[in-house]
C-alpha cells in the first residue's frame, strides 16, 4: 500500500504540473486566477485535515516519551545529545548557505525588474512576530489551549515538556493517565493512514495552482539562482547522509531513506513539514527508533532543527545583499549567522516563515528589505527542495540519538515487506 501511495503522489506531481502549465498557456488572466484560486483548495483540505491532529499528536507522543524516559537525568541526557546535534547541525546548515554565496554569487544574476511587491506586502506586516519580546511570547504559551487551537509546536513542546516530568515524578500515580494518552498517540496515528490517502489530491491541487499562476517560464529569470540553491541542498544532504552512514552504518541509512521516502515526497511536494509529522512518527518506529525516543526528539526538531530553512536564509539574505551591490565583511556575515540561528527556532508552523525572517533580518543589516520581492517568484520551487530537507534533517537527528542511547532496534516486520 505505501509503494501504492508513492507512485499516486508522483502521478499527482506530474498531472498537476501537466494542468497547471495547461491552464497557464491557453486561458485567460481572469480563468488561471479562478483556476488556481479553486485548485489549491485540494491542498489546503489535505493541509488542514493534517493540521488537526498535530497538536494532540505532539502532546500525546511527548509526554508519554518523558514518561517513559522515567528519570530526569535520562530525559537531561537525551534533551542535551538532542540539541548538541540540533545546533551543530543548524550551524552547518548556516555556514553552506554563506560559502556557496559567497563563491558563487548567485545575487548578481538576479534581475532587479522581476521583483514581485504585491506578495512582499502579505510579507512585511508578519515581520514584527520576531522581536525579543515577541519571540519570547512565541516560545511561552499564555494559553496552551491557544497554543493548540494556533498550532504553535514549540509552546506545545514547552508544556507537554513539563506536564510529562511532572507526571513522570509521580511514579504509579500518574500511570493510568499516561497509559490512556498511549492509547490516544495510537488512535491518532490511525486517522494518519485515513488522512493520507487525500495526499495526491492535495499534491494535485498545490503544483496545479502554482504552475498555473507563474507557468514554467518563471525558471528562465532564476535558473542560475535556484541552480545554485538547489547545489547548496545537494551539499547539505552529502553532509546530512555522509554524517548518518557514519553512525548508522550503510545499510541502516539506505533503509532509513527508504522508510522516510514516502514523507519525504509529501513534504517536498506540498512545502508543508507539518503535513507529515504523524507520518514521520511513525516511519521511525517502525525503522527501529524506540517510541520514547521518537516522542521527545521529533517535536523538539520541528522547533529548533530546520536545517533546509537554516540553510536558505543565509543564502538568501546574502544574495539579496549581492543584487543590490552592498558588502558584507565577513564579520558582519558572521554576525547575521548567529542572528539567524536564534531568530530562526519555533517557526515550524508559520507560513513562509523563512522569508519572513529573511526579511526581517535585511532590514536588522540595512539590506533593502524590499529584496524579499526579488525571490518571492522563485520561492515556491526553493520551498519544496528546504521542506524536504528539513524533514530529512529531523528523521536523521531522531534516528542517530537513537543509536547513541542505544535505543535503535531492527525494522518491524510489517515495515521490511512494504518497503
Amino acid at each position: 500500500m505505501k509503494n501504492k501511495l508513492t507512485m499516486y503522489i508522483l502521478i499527482a506531481m506530474v498531472l498537476g504540473i501537466l494542468a497547471g502549465y495547461i491552464v497557464h498557456e491557453t486561458a485567460s488572466v481572469e480563468t488561471v486566477g479562478t483556476f488556481s484560486k479553486n485548485i489549491k483548495l485540494l491542498g489546503t483540505i489535505f493541509i488542514r485535515l493534517v493540521k488537526t491532529i498535530i497538536a494532540p499528536l505532539v502532546f500525546t507522543t511527548l509526554v508519554v516519551g518523558i514518561a517513559k524516559l522515567g528519570d530526569m537525568k535520562t530525559v537531561g541526557r537525551v534533551g542535551g545529545k538532542a540539541m548538541l546535534w540540533f545546533i551543530s547541525a543548524s550551524l552547518v546548515s548556516l555556514l553552506v548557505g554563506m560559502l556557496l554565496v559567497n563563491f558563487f554569487k548567485p545575487g548578481s544574476y538576479i534581475d532587479l525588474s522581476q521583483a514581485d511587491n504585491s506578495g512582499l506586502k502579505d510579507l512585511i506586516g508578519k515581520t514584527s512576530e520576531f522581536s525579543i519580546q515577541k519571540f519570547i511570547e512565541h516560545v511561552v504559551p499564555s494559553s496552551i489551549f491557544e497554543a493548540m487551537a494556533t498550532n504553535e509546536i514549540l509552546q506545545i513542546v514547552l508544556f507537554s515538556i513539563l506536564f510529562g516530568v511532572a507526571a513522570a515524578s509521580m511514579g504509579e500515580y500518574s500511570k493510568p493517565l499516561i497509559k490512556a494518552l498511549d492509547v490516544a498517540a495510537h488512535i491518532i496515528l490511525k486517522i494518519v493512514g485515513y488522512v493520507m490517502n487525500f495526499a495526491p489530491f492535495g499534491v494535485f491541487g498545490t503544483l496545479a495552482a502554482v504552475v498555473a499562476e507563474k507557468g514554467l517560464s518563471i525558471f528562465n529569470f532564476y535558473f542560475i539562482y535556484f541552480g545554485y540553491f538547489v547545489m547548496g541542498i545537494a551539499t547539505l544532504w552529502l553532509l546530512l547522509c555522509t554524517v548518518g552512514y557514519l553512525v548508522l552504518g550503510g545499510k541502516r541509512m539506505k533503509s532509513l531513506l527508504r522508510h522516510i521516502a514516502n514523507p519525504l515526497l509529501v513534504a517536498f511536494s506540498t512545502t508543508s513539514s507539518e503535513a507529515v509529522f504523524p507520518k514521520l512518527t511513525e516511519e521511525l518506529e517502525r525503522f527501529g527508533c524506540k517510541n520514547k525516543i521518537v516522542s521527545f526528539i521529533l517535536p523538539l526538531g520541528y522547533s529548533f532543527n530546520l536545517d533546509g530553512s537554516m540553510m536558505y536564509m543565509t543564502f538568501a539574505s546574502l544574495a539579496i545583499a549581492q543584487a543590490y551591490g552592498i558588502h558584507m565583511p565577513l564579520g558582519e556575515q558572521l554576525t547575521m549567522l548567529l542572528v539567524l540561528m536564534l531568530t530562526s527556532k519555533g517557526i515550524a508552523g508559520v507560513p513562509r516563515a523563512s522569508l519572513i525572517i529573511v526579511l526581517a533580518t535585511c532590514a536588522m543589516f540595512k539590506i533593502p528589505p524590499e529584496g524579499v520581492a526579488l525571490i518571492l517568484p522563485i520561492d515556491h520551487f526553493c520551498d519544496m527542495f528546504r521542506t524536504g530537507t528539513n524533514v530529512l534533517g529531523n528523521a536523521l537527528a531522531t534516528s542517530v540519538v537513537s543509536k547513541w542511547e542505544g535505543e535503535l532496534g531492527a525494522e518491524t516486520p510489517h515495515q521490511a515487506e512494504v518497503v
